[in-house]
């Protein structure tokens, strides 16, 4: 595990400077600042020597491995702020993770090493409106045509978290075959101001916590060079599994600090207010809730050390990573549902950050895949290799 000196430095960090300034702005980044605010953070903790924890050591980071990056994350991940601080944000966390392992070293220099020293945001464009790619990701139909010297860009992208003052893009676009195939994908390395990338609006989401919010954008004629070609061409979607399952593990990470905080807060409630003659932790139901609360914690982080072993012995960990996601997905909600719960009317007002902790997490039984792809994904493994078996 993680040194418990680091844990502890990324711990104070978050209690001192970032935790005020996410209470104060109720957890919405543009309100509190924004790239501002960023920078600022960012700055603290490179001071500190706690930016990009997991990033590559040749580059500033701190090398860590999945297991090592679980107490950290989640120290982190009690402030909605807290992973900016740290350079662990999503996407600009899982793209730092696949750049470090696919990416040539003239892509590393010019890319990679930027994004770990902070000074520039990234985003991953992959998701598209219907009936393009989106938790089918075999449905892409953004294009990527050969010209000479490199390759034309053209399609829609949505939900593009971080595209707003993002300096660069990791494009999915189809360079061979047709939606629904699965092969011929590539990913694609684009700054931001690229001729034909548009940037076009901000879709309007319940979260308020993700810088640069979740963009539908246009690629149209952008040309990428062909040293630019993230991995080999057409092959994008095996490329992206190195970038899927450790992404996966980090939002839960991240979000299990956050919903252990709001479980904190509501213990600390109930073992102070007092009703029907006694403190409200003394009651029944209440002690259910706890002590449910306590079971979803303790199996979430069981199943995603499992996982991150797994993924840091070298495996895929495709089934691991999908399990874990999933069953964290629904825990950590129901953690923060009950936390609301105990907290009564406090819960569900500004008084206590845990009404927008339950606003800010409920999204992650979508993003990374929902859990019903991962449930229809483990249920044909499942039978693989049980019906295989007989």
């Amino acid at each position: 595990m993680a040194d418990n000196a680091l844990i502890g430095a990324v711990d104070a960090l978050v209690r001192e400077h970032v935790l005020p300034v996410d209470d104060e702005h109720d957890g919405d980044v543009d309100a509190a600042g924004g790239e501002a605010l960023r920078l600022r953070l960012q700055a603290l903790a490179r001071e500190r020597g706690l930016l990009t924890p997991h990033g590559p050591t040749d580059l500033g980071g701190l090398g860590l491995g999945m297991v090592d990056r679980a107490p950290v994350f989640e120290a982190a991940g009690r402030s909605l702020f807290g992973a900016m601080a740290l350079n662990i944000n999503a996407p600009d966390e899982g793209n730092v993770h696949l750049l470090d392992h696919v990416a040539t070293s003239s892509q590393r220099e010019r890319y990679l090493a930027p994004l770990v020293r902070g000074e520039v945001r990234s985003a991953f464009a992959m998701t598209e409106p219907a009936p393009g790619a989106g938790a089918d990701p075999t449905m892409l139909r953004t294009t990527a045509t050969k010209v000479d010297g490199g390759w034309l860009v053209n399609g829609r992208k949505w939900f593009i978290t971080g595209a707003d003052g993002t300096g660069f893009f990791i494009i999915m676009a189809r360079t061979s075959g047709e939606p629904g195939d699965p092969g011929g994908a590539t990913m694609l390395l684009a700054p931001t101001d690229r001729a034909g990338i548009s940037v076009d609006r901000h879709i309007e989401t319940m979260d308020r916590s993700m810088l640069g919010g979740h963009c539908d954008m246009t690629f149209t004629d952008a040309f990428v060079p062909d040293e630019d070609v993230l991995g080999g061409v057409d092959e994008g979607f095996r490329y992206a599994q190195v970038r899927l399952g450790p992404a996966r593990m980090t939002h839960v990470m991240r979000w299990s600090g956050a919903a252990r905080r709001a479980h904190e807060v509501a213990v600390a409630h109930v073992a102070c207010r007092e009703a029907f003659g006694s403190r409200l932790a003394d009651l029944g139901m209440m002690q259910q809730m706890i002590a449910d609360n306590e079971i979803d914690l303790a199996a979430t982080r069981a199943l995603l050390l499992e996982a991150c072993r797994e993924l840091d012995a070298g495996g895929r960990a495709s089934e691991s990573t999908s399990i874990a996601k999933t069953f964290a997905g629904e825990a950590l909600h129901r953690v923060v549902d009950r936390a609301v719960q105990m907290c009564g009317a406090l819960g569900v007002s500004r008084e206590l950050p845990v009404a927008k902790i339950a606003r800010e997490i409920r999204p992650f039984r979508i993003y990374d895949g929902p859990s019903e792809v991962h449930r229809w994904s483990i249920a044909k493994r499942a039978v693989r290799r049980i019906a295989g078996a007989g």
